[in-house]
């Protein structure tokens, strides 16, 4: 390698497989510091950006929550099954955790550990940093990666008992309307530059955010649906909370029932009950009020696994009618497809053109059918880089 011009070797090993490059690190220091230069991280992610994405899969249920996986789609050539080849990753040492999300290749976790709370694992470089416990209550967790100060960051929006004038004078910090008088809670926000060790209290919000399942990050900002069917956005770096313009059909029947990201834009599902079609709105152009399109219309279907015994039941059947409400839109696939996730179960591809389902097989006997996907771009990415 060291006879090869840079440039030639940082094209070759950008496009190595990432357990590849990471068991590479072991043949010599000076392999080690190249396989660790920024350029060649930078390089390797953005041609893992541009493939389909890869998922962490975290087992659910009291017993069994120390268990990660990680997982990639790969079309069976013989009979074009769609299957999740799902690997058992290495873990830090922790009581119990939480997989609260991923960006850039690294994931929050939400752990059980005497000495903290929160950090922050890169699953195949087993690097991982332990963060400053929280003398705040547990709210509604963002991470982020800050462009102007290349920081990463962790947001969190916590809910306390207030008083009208405490909160009133507190929302001001962001120039939103306050809450009525009639508000029994305040909305605080605290943030950790993860270089730092001191969370950050930047005052009270006028809002109340939904729980969503999936980090919603775009443009280098978070995005959460408040209870009053608004999105709001932060921005990472002026931190700055701003209402991000919704879809036209906001104010009729229709509600917005999660954010996601499809192939870089801001998206918003929404369904009504009268309606039996799940739709999904894109936004083309980000903060631009008129590039919101309906992109997607998703009918019923109710994967085999959540039909008893696998037999195939009518969807008219009420006792397996799958309701919108548990389905969860994950990602936009290359092929065009989307995958959706139901009731934390089920993983099916959609094809929007044939409106045809099909389950994704997972043949690994380890992973029961209860799981939390979160999708994952695997790298190279550490805190100090």
């Amino acid at each position: 390698m060291d006879r090869l011009p840079q440039e030639v070797a940082l094209e070759i090993l950008s496009r190595l497989p990432l357990l590849s490059l990471v068991q590479s690190k072991s043949v010599c220091r000076a392999w080690r510091t190249f396989i660790q230069d920024q350029l060649l991280v930078n390089k390797h992610f953005k041609h893992m950006v541009e493939n389909d994405p890869s998922f962490i899969l975290q087992i659910m249920g009291h017993c069994i929550q120390k268990q990660l996986y990680f997982g990639d789609l790969s079309s069976d050539p013989n009979d074009e099954n769609v299957m999740m080849i799902a690997k058992k990753l290495t873990i830090p040492a922790l009581l119990s955790f939480h997989l609260v999300s991923s960006c850039n290749g690294l994931l929050l976790l939400s752990a059980t550990h005497p000495s903290f709370d929160l950090c922050i694992y890169n699953p195949f470089t087993r690097d991982y940093v332990e963060l400053p416990k929280r003398s705040h209550h547990a709210g509604v967790l963002g991470f982020g990666f800050d462009p102007t100060t290349k920081k990463y960051k962790v947001v969190e929006v916590s809910y306390k008992r207030a008083t009208h004038l405490y909160f009133h004078r507190r929302v001001v910090r962001f120039g939103m309307r306050p809450a009525s008088q009639t508000a029994a809670y305040s909305v605080e926000v605290h943030i950790l530059t993860v270089s730092s060790n001191t969370w950050r209290n930047l005052g009270s919000f006028p809002f109340r955010f939904v729980l969503q399942k999936s980090q919603v990050l775009v443009n280098g900002k978070l995005h959460w649906r408040a209870t009053t069917n608004l999105i709001m956005s932060f921005d990472l770096a002026t931190e700055q909370f701003k209402e991000v313009p919704r879809p036209d059909f906001i104010g009729s029947n229709r509600r917005i029932h999660e954010l996601v990201v499809l192939r870089g834009c801001l998206s918003a599902v929404s369904f009504d009950d009268d309606n039996e079609e799940l739709e999904i709105w894109v936004m083309k152009e980000y903060d631009v009020k008129e590039s919101w399109v309906k992109q997607f219309s998703i009918g019923d279907y109710v994967p085999k696994i959540l039909q008893p015994n696998y037999q195939c039941h009518s969807s008219n059947d009420p006792r397996f009618h799958s309701r919108k409400k548990w389905i969860q839109v994950l990602c936009l696939l290359k092929s065009g497809g989307l995958l959706l996730q139901y009731r934390n179960k089920a993983l099916v591809v959609y094809d929007p053109h044939c409106r045809t389902f099909q389950d994704v097989q997972v043949p690994c006997e380890e992973i029961p059918r209860c799981l939390r996907t979160v999708v994952h771009v695997a790298s190279l990415n550490w805190i100090g880089t």
